[in-house]
């Protein structure tokens, strides 16, 4: 993959997680090194996921001179950084900017900041009581297929969810994590968005999931550019507060199970 692809919140159907993770190829690296940073400033993540993605990709680089000389290929390292963020909105590359509903003097009035960045999607939001998960891979590390990448992403939430005893699903053409997920649910909801960008099979960007999440937040946007639907947060679902590195341990453990990887912090 020699250049961007980026997914939007619009999706073809999503395709079924194989039930297990596909067997890891001779010389492929399955350490991801987790890092755990807290509450931070939006722009410093994303520039540290820019230089990570850039770094991976210039070892790639070097493996395709290597090979052709005849030497041994350096194994590319693959990192997942989890964090919060200050109230901040992002808009995807795909994205319509009337989708933010707030003005300069309203985004100050709320805490908030506004940012145009590189992923695929429309505009969603980032703030405290959410677990925002950036994983940069090289899928050539598990399975460069960036539909795979996404169910997994999807699933392991799916997977943390139950464990809550709230069963969520997948809507077809919808990239993210639903509840009321069925055809014909009353009242379809999203716990956890979604959107990447992937350079040479590395990825960048991930997944937001609302946990103890100020969802008013959300009543100045159009969520992925869907106006039909609600959002939720595990906090609403279950009438209390989870702490989030509860909520952390778990989602570690189901992606350590789907790709078959070592997580070391």
């Amino acid at each position: 993959m020699e250049t961007d692809f980026l997914s939007a919140c619009v999706q073809p159907a999503p395709q079924p997680v194989p039930a297990a993770p596909v067997p890891a190829a001779v010389g492929t690296n399955r350490t991801v090194q987790v890092q755990r940073l807290g509450r931070v400033e939006y722009v410093p993540t994303w520039d540290q996921q820019e230089a990570l993605l850039a770094a991976t990709v210039a070892v790639k680089t070097r493996n395709r001179q290597a090979e052709a000389s005849g030497a041994a290929p350096e194994a590319t390292p693959n990192y997942l950084l989890l964090c919060e963020h200050p109230p901040v909105y992002t808009l995807g590359k795909s994205g319509k900017p009337e989708h933010l509903l707030l003005d300069e003097a309203g985004l100050q009035a709320h805490g908030a900041t506004f940012h145009r960045i590189n992923r695929g999607g429309d505009i969603t939001y980032h703030g405290p009581g959410q677990l925002v998960g950036y994983p940069i891979l090289d899928l050539e590390n598990f399975r460069p297929d960036i539909h795979y990448y996404l169910r997994t992403l999807e699933e392991a939430v799916i997977r943390l969810l139950a464990d809550y005893g709230l069963a969520a699903g997948r809507i077809a053409g919808l990239t993210g994590v639903w509840l009321d997920f069925e055809e014909g649910d009353p009242n379809p909801r999203k716990i956890c968005a979604m959107g990447v960008k992937c350079s040479r099979w590395v990825t960048m960007h991930g997944f937001a999931l609302n946990v103890n999440t100020d969802l008013s937040y959300f009543g100045h946007i159009v969520p992925c550019g869907i106006t039909d639907k609600a959002v939720t947060s595990l906090q609403q679902e279950l009438g209390r507060p989870v702490p989030l590195r509860e909520v952390e341990d778990g989602l570690l453990r189901h992606l350590a199970e789907l790709l078959d990887a070592h997580l070391v912090e």
